[in-house]
């Protein structure tokens, strides 16, 4: 006898948000697509939504509180933006919902899957920081869990302007901010920096990412084979997630220290690791692996919430 699906209802029918539907429709042993919310009754998520039997409203927040639906609904997941999400969290908070954030506002504490999902499992609002944070904090992390201390990460992600929609567009200064705390919160690193680009080339271009961290008291190697490890583990849930090439080291000395702003000068090993990020295609083209790597990462924060409450009700039973 099959597991019940734990009801979700999705803010936001966007890009990201129907690239969400979709992976949960098609993907997901634990989870149900049971609500989609727009405000704009055109949107095409909206109108994928109703093809696949999705219930929908375009009256945003309140038109999902006064769906006949919303009672059985358990987890909420907002893509919509960092401005909306204070008012959904308010709300939804009132109605004992959990709530995964994909927007960058960071009601709740920052949660990367590979990384630190285990210590926030009874916070009733995760947030799942940014594309470009899901992307490269594991790889920050991965430097900092072998090192003795990392002073600095700074990572520039990469991704083709057509994969940016509005709610993206308008969120660029919450971006940057959100993923430069999370470097420091969840990677470990004691100043973190974040840039986007988006890339206007034609053909679109897949989503790159480049991580720059200055460590000290690791070895090369120790340092690869833990990347290896945490790109292994990524994986499980974004296939689509590599690196590009090798990862190239750089030593500075007493004799050639970098100078960084704020910080000083350091002496010890820059690390420098180039991701490529290919979406599974499952809404949006392949190369809008930014889109992906963020839903997938809320799709396995979602799932492992379902499988803690389910625990949670066979215990209680």
């Amino acid at each position: 006898m099959g597991t019940q699906k734990t009801k979700c209802a999705i803010i936001g029918s966007g890009n990201i948000g129907t690239d969400l539907m979709m992976k949960i429709i098609k993907t997901s042993d634990v989870l149900e697509a049971t609500a989609m919310v727009g405000i704009d009754p055109n949107s095409d998520g909206l109108a994928k939504a109703r093809e696949l039997g999705v219930a929908t409203t375009a009256e945003g927040i309140d038109g999902l509180t006064a769906m006949p639906e919303f009672a059985a609904i358990e987890i909420v997941f907002d893509a919509t933006s960092a401005g909306a999400h204070a008012l959904h969290d308010e709300v939804l908070g009132i109605h004992g919902k959990q709530v995964i954030d994909l927007t960058p506002a960071a009601v709740g504490p920052y949660v990367v899957p590979a990384v630190n999902f285990e210590e926030h499992l009874g916070e009733s609002n995760i947030n799942m920081v940014t594309c470009g944070g899901q992307a490269t904090i594991p790889m920050v992390h991965a430097v900092g869990r072998v090192s003795e201390r990392l002073p600095y990460a700074e990572i520039v992600a990469s991704i083709a302007s057509k994969s940016a929609g509005p709610g993206t567009r308008a969120n660029i200064d919450e971006f940057t901010d959100t993923t430069a705390r999370a470097i420091e919160r969840v990677g470990g690193a004691e100043r973190g920096k974040a840039i986007i680009v988006l890339n206007p080339a034609e053909p679109p271009v897949i989503m790159r990412d480049t991580i720059f961290t200055l460590s000290q008291g690791a070895e090369p190697e120790a340092i690869v084979e833990s990347v290896s490890q945490m790109i292994g583990t990524v994986q499980r849930y974004v296939p689509g997630y590599r690196l590009k090439q090798e990862i190239q080291f750089e030593r500075f000395g007493s004799n050639n220290p970098v100078k960084i702003p704020g910080l000083g000068e350091f002496e010890g090993l820059k690390s420098m690791i180039f991701l490529e990020v290919e979406g599974a295609a499952h809404y949006l083209p392949a190369y809008a692996g930014n889109l992906d790597v963020m839903t997938s990462a809320a799709l396995a924060a979602g799932e492992k919430v379902a499988a803690l409450k389910f625990a949670r009700t066979e215990a209680a039973e």
